[in-house]
């Protein structure tokens, strides 16, 4: 059966089962088997185990950098750093000194995003209740604000990506294999000559990105020494408290965020209750007649592949200390790494878990419901006149999905792939005892930080 001919068959069988003498089926029951159908057809012929995460503590089952392999103490230390503002050891104004970290960007409350449309590291101040409230801090040097041109990706499900960044420029392995050329020296991508994967690189190149920095007399008074030498037995003690050592544990920590408790990843377990029958007539139009899933595919449903689609930069409201310069290179996707005519405007296709809790999507995050993308989508219709007709991927086409069905699609992503505890892996408390994500004045309040 195509794929596209799920939710009809499902349709005519349902009415065919009431006019006939046939025994009783339910609907629920007609849905769950065209739906097992049609991500099997969508998977391959691998079956639906294809689209499973894994549990978080099954190492041995998430893909990860062989020169980096998970384990327990490495996971644990990770979870500390990721949280732990006193690593803002070196930002260009002291005044910031302890009070940002790797998760004022990608924090739990917005799905390991940030909670407005542009991330900020130092210079921020506030969060609100769910990171809404993040600004720029009254005063501060507008060249001296940690923001990047373009919307800060989620941390969540990065287990599936090979390399990083919507255009993919960090990883030394996978899609980036033959990219050497383009990592020059003196700049953060540089850090690929390391030669690990995506994950590992982003987290030690971000380190100092975002001016985040080891201080050994600090990890010392904060007991996070024994931490290291249980996460990294093997490294010379010389070689054990650094910026690359934190980098593996931050990353070893990431790979582990998966969204594996959402209904749909229940479904697939086996609890074929877990969704309703909107969104099982959600997921046969993503894996059916919408074609999500040419795109967005496996565990975390992303891929390695970088599409055009004509989406705005960033820009508008919330937007802070970038350069139409620096968001118009930004703007250039794949091609703002290798440079090559043929990646231009194109990136890479983002996983689809716990997206409502962030509402800005697209690389300017400029859509402000998933309804919106899902429009955009459907219709094909350019917004950004700056990437040529030519680049556009012929994937994005109209979808002439009805307002019900873009209705259903839109249930489908925003409960279906809702991952309801994600505040499992956060920590009740750091070793150092501080304010995080953040632990700038008014940050502390809004958090209810002592």
């Amino acid at each position: 059966m195509k794929k596209g001919n799920a939710l009809l068959f499902a349709s005519v069988l349902w009415l065919f089962i009431q006019c006939s003498n046939e025994p009783e089926v339910s609907k629920n029951e007609v849905l769950n088997s065209a739906l097992e159908q049609a991500i099997t057809a969508a998977s391959g012929g691998k079956g639906i185990d294809f689209f499973k995460l894994p549990e978080s503590n099954a190492f041995n089952e998430i893909p990860q950098d062989p020169n980096n392999p998970l384990t327990e103490e490495k996971v644990a230390l990770g979870k500390f750093l990721f949280h732990e503002t006193d690593l803002a050891n070196a930002p260009k104004l002291m005044v910031s000194e302890g009070k940002y970290s790797c998760a004022s960007c990608h924090h739990v409350k917005a799905g390991f995003q940030a909670g407005v449309k542009q991330g900020i590291g130092e210079g921020g101040t506030g969060f609100g209740l769910i990171g809404e409230a993040r600004t720029n801090s009254p005063g501060y040097p507008m060249e001296s604000l940690d923001v990047q041109p373009i919307r800060t990706p989620t941390a969540l499900n990065v287990a599936f990506q090979k390399v990083m960044l919507w255009n993919g420029q960090f990883g030394a392995k996978g899609p980036n294999a033959g990219t050497e050329a383009h990592w020059t020296t003196g700049t953060p991508i540089e850090t690929n000559k390391l030669g690990y994967e995506g994950v590992e690189i982003q987290a030690i190149a971000g380190l100092g990105v975002h001016r985040l920095q080891v201080d050994t007399a600090k990890l010392k008074k904060y007991n996070y020494l024994s931490l290291f030498d249980a996460a990294f037995p093997n490294f010379p003690k010389d070689e054990r408290y650094t910026q690359e050592t934190t980098g593996l544990a931050i990353a070893a920590y990431e790979r582990t965020l998966l969204s594996n408790q959402s209904p749909f990843q229940q479904w697939l377990r086996g609890d074929r209750d877990a969704l309703t029958e909107v969104e099982k007539e959600g997921a046969l139009l993503f894996f059916g007649k919408a074609g999500c899933v040419q795109c967005h595919t496996g565990p975390a449903l992303n891929a390695m592949e970088f599409y055009a689609l004509g989406m705005p930069d960033l820009s508008g409201p919330g937007v802070h200390a970038v350069s139409p310069q620096e968001v118009s290179q930004a703007g250039k996707g794949r091609g703002s790494f290798t440079g090559s005519e043929e990646d231009m405007y194109k990136f890479k296709v983002p996983q689809l878990y716990n997206l409502k809790e962030s509402p800005f999507y697209g690389h300017g995050g400029n859509f402000n419901t998933i309804q919106e993308i899902i429009a955009y989508k459907n219709e094909a219709v350019p917004e950004n006149d700056a990437v040529p007709q030519t680049q556009l991927a012929a994937e994005f086409k109209p979808l002439q999905l009805t307002a019900d069905e873009m209705q259903n699609l839109v249930t489908f992503i925003e409960k279906a792939l809702y991952d309801p505890d994600l505040e499992r892996y956060v920590p009740e408390v750091l070793p150092s005892g501080k304010c995080f994500p953040n632990a700038d004045e008014e940050s502390m309040k809004d958090l209810g930080c002592n």
